[in-house]
């Protein structure tokens, strides 16, 4: 049954439209299980009826003309239930309905299942048997799957147009959901990329001479690393000096002892140059798999990429070079920063991908290149849309095959509406974030790599309001020593002085282990993590802090931030060290200052606790995004509960007041540095509150000043006082939004000015 179910998978997602897919599934499936009757019935939601698609077993010319009153018979009480429904004699259930146009007799045996998307119920897979019969446990299982199988190829013709053509009335055509990664829209050509380099295909093979295997291995790096230096050129003139470092992470992985020792190793231990970088690859790319943070999560794809442009080299392999079109939308299962690095800037419209997510290195890119992109778009059959015309929507991440004239037209007006909203974006260059009563609000930047060979940080930014250094720790096999962050810490402090950045402690744990730290826990968020490892491994933390306060040496544009609080011991703690450190420093005759220090709050004891903490430091930071989900017990990676995360919950709201309270007393800053920061509906609420600063990703910059320059605080404090009454999120966000219209400003959230 297995072996007939993979195989049916198969021929079902190689099927080139819908029709032939029906067709296989009532042929196989029949075949597979020994029934008398296999059909097919969609919704026609439209016309609020179920129609016969395919069938085999029942007569031909009934496809297509049997229609059924929605809700009515076998059928209706399987797609009302949504689950599956097997009756051993269904003739005598009430809902039973003979159809004598189908030309079928008296069946007993009756099995359907619901073809489910979305939660949506798309239509039934229908088994009959003449005898009575009910089908056994392994029998049902394997036509529920089958019929999650026919959920995506529905989707995408209902998108495409295929089904609208099968049916003699049509349907409004219908969108491809994703999830929004850039914003703006794009109608173009769909590219599709692919990689030229399949690591899981790599069989393992004794290496007959393992130098000459280690000395090609070499050379291949040694060319990755040439291609890397030459996209990182061509690109410059198109990227932002933050997305230009993204290029800085490839050389990073490239170089790293991971890399290039564990497969040395496995070369010397027998197998060739392929199979050991393929277990190698694999190695690397599973520790950033396991982890919960999304930013870092995302790494996996980029470790998967460069393996396979290693092994493109390793295998002297030549693609044909791609064609790519005026208006060129490139699609792909899993894009990488160097397959849009090579596509002309002036050809590229927009990306769509079916992995990722807007924290992946894709998502980055797009945005600082200001190309609307969806990712996530699982139901795209990327072998497909070659050629075909798209329109893609990243304000919603929704995507359109071969669009139909309405849709074409209304995209096509927003696509203008939406140029012109980016020009008056840049007019807010070098103007200050203030309100229109002069409050100003500044604006800083999040990052975790810096390119060396970047200028002055963006203008846009007054700095760096959160520099992560948790991913130099992971591309390593051993702790990185203090010379080697101090170099790090140096460069960054260096770019952007004389503005201050804020360099965040190792924020690792159970969702974030290293390589060489493993960690295993039942539950990651709750468990040892941050600041509770860097205490607990004291040498860890004062080499932390000995690299940057001698990186800040000259500049003193240093603050450090202490993540993952939740009581004042360890804050206590932690300033024991730092002290500690300074001392040792000055000691060994360096000049080093002590800097500001302040601590995350993304722990809510650490919200009833903000004014004990607020007099042991110099400043508070909010990260939003675990603040939200400790306080909601949301894991917004979990697609069961991810519709319950929320930063605009009212508890969540409260929470940010109470921090405010407290560092207040003390008469201390607070900063949001979590994704409610970048969000332009947010800041009538900070704003409102009386959040001193944000620090964003650099695509959020201009479009956040843009809303902070088109009110006034006096109107934020009103629209909170408003949202503060609002009793859910979704209420809050409605406000939100009518405010944002109010000013004109709703075309930052959604296509259209």
């Amino acid at each position: 049954m297995l072996e007939s179910l993979r195989r049916i998978v198969q021929q079902v997602n190689n099927a080139p439209d819908l029709e032939q897919a029906l067709r296989i599934i009532v042929e196989r499936v029949k075949q597979a299980v020994g029934a008398d009757v296999c059909s097919v019935y969609l919704n026609d939601f439209e016309h609020r009826r179920h129609v016969l698609h395919a069938t085999d077993g029942l007569r031909a010319t009934a496809v297509g003309r049997v229609r059924l009153e929605m809700g009515r018979g076998l059928i209706g009480l399987v797609s009302e239930r949504a689950e599956p429904i097997n009756l051993d004699d269904a003739v005598n259930h009430p809902r039973y309905q003979r159809i004598t146009d189908t030309g079928e007799e008296q069946y007993h045996g009756f099995l359907g299942a619901p073809i489910i998307q979305n939660r949506k119920v798309l239509g039934v897979l229908v088994l009959r048997q003449r005898e009575k019969r009910h089908f056994g446990d392994d029998e049902v299982t394997f036509v529920v799957t089958l019929a999650s199988q026919l959920a995506g190829a529905i989707t995408f013709a209902r998108t495409n147009g295929e089904l609208a053509r099968l049916q003699d009335d049509g349907i409004p055509q219908r969108f491809l959901p994703g999830l929004p990664a850039s914003p703006g829209v794009a109608l173009g050509t769909a590219v599709v990329v692919y990689p030229p380099a399949d690591l899981n295909a790599v069989p393992d093979r004794r290496a007959e001479n393992p130098e000459g295997e280690v000395h090609d291995f070499l050379s291949a790096v040694e060319q990755v690393a040439e291609d890397l230096d030459r996209f990182a050129v061509r690109t410059q003139s198109h990227l932002s000096a933050e997305d230009l470092a993204l290029f800085d992470a490839w050389r990073l992985m490239l170089e790293s002892d991971t890399l290039i020792d564990g497969t040395l190793t496995r070369i010397r231990s027998g197998n060739w140059a392929p199979g050991a970088l393929r277990d190698t690859i694999a190695e690397h790319a599973k520790v950033f798999d396991d982890m919960d943070d999304p930013y870092l999560r995302e790494r996996s794809s980029d470790v998967r990429d460069l393996g396979r442009c290693i092994l493109t080299h390793l295998q002297k392999l030549t693609a044909a070079p791609i064609q790519y079109v005026p208006n060129t939308i490139l699609v792909g299962e899993e894009l990488s920063a160097m397959q849009i690095a090579d596509v002309p800037r002036e050809l590229l419209a927009g990306i769509v991908s079916t992995t990722g997510s807007g924290s992946s290195h894709v998502g980055i890119l797009a945005r600082g290149m200001g190309v609307p992109a969806a990712m996530a778009v699982a139901d795209l059959p990327v072998g497909r849309v070659e050629g075909r015309e798209l329109v893609v929507d990243g304000y919603r991440g929704r995507v359109y095959v071969a669009p139909g004239p309405t849709v074409k037209s209304e995209y096509q007006r927003l696509a203008a509406d939406d140029a012109a909203l980016t020009s008056e974006l840049q007019a807010l260059r070098h103007l200050p974030a203030e309100t229109t009563d002069g409050y100003q609000v500044p604006l800083y930047l999040n990052t975790g790599l810096v390119s060396e060979a970047r200028p002055l940080g963006l203008e846009e930014s007054v700095g760096v309001g959160l520099y992560r250094t948790e991913l130099p720790f992971i591309v390593r096999d051993t702790f990185p020593g203090e010379a080697a962050q101090m170099s790090n810490y140096r460069r960054v402090l260096e770019l952007f002085a004389p503005r201050p950045v804020t360099i965040r402690t190792l924020d690792i744990g159970g969702d974030k282990p290293l390589p060489y730290f493993p960690m295993q826990e039942a539950n990651p968020f709750l468990g040892w993590r941050g600041i509770r490892i860097t205490l607990d491994q004291p040498d860890i933390f004062l080499t932390q802090i000995r690299a940057v306060l001698r990186a800040s040496i000259g500049l003193d544009n240093l603050q450090i931030l202490l993540p993952m609080i939740s009581t004042v011991g360890e804050v206590d703690e932690a300033l024991l060290l730092i002290h500690r450190a300074h001392e040792e420093l000055l000691e060994e005759g360096y000049q080093v200052h002590l800097p500001p220090i302040g601590v995350m709050i993304e722990v809510p004891a650490a919200v009833y606790q903000c004014e004990a903490l607020a007099r042991r430091v110099d400043f508070l930071s909010v990260g939003t995004n675990d603040l939200t989900q400790y306080l909601l017990a949301v894991d917004r990676n979990n697609a069961h509960v991810a519709k319950l995360y929320d930063e605009f919950h009212p508890a969540v709201l409260r929470a940010l007041l109470q921090i405010l309270a407290g560092a207040r007393v003390h008469g201390r800053e607070v900063s949001v540095c979590g994704e409610m920061a970048g969000d332009p509906l947010a800041a009538f609420l900070l704003v409102g509150m009386g959040i001193h600063s944000l620090s964003m990703g650099a695509g959020s910059l201009l479009r956040v000043k843009q809303v902070i320059r088109s009110i006034s605080r006096t109107r934020a404090r009103e629209v909170l006082k408003v949202a503060l009454q609002c009793e859910d999120a979704l209420a809050v966000r409605r406000l939100l939004l009518d405010a944002l219209e109010a000013v004109g400003l709703g075309g930052l959230v959604r296509p259209g000015k």
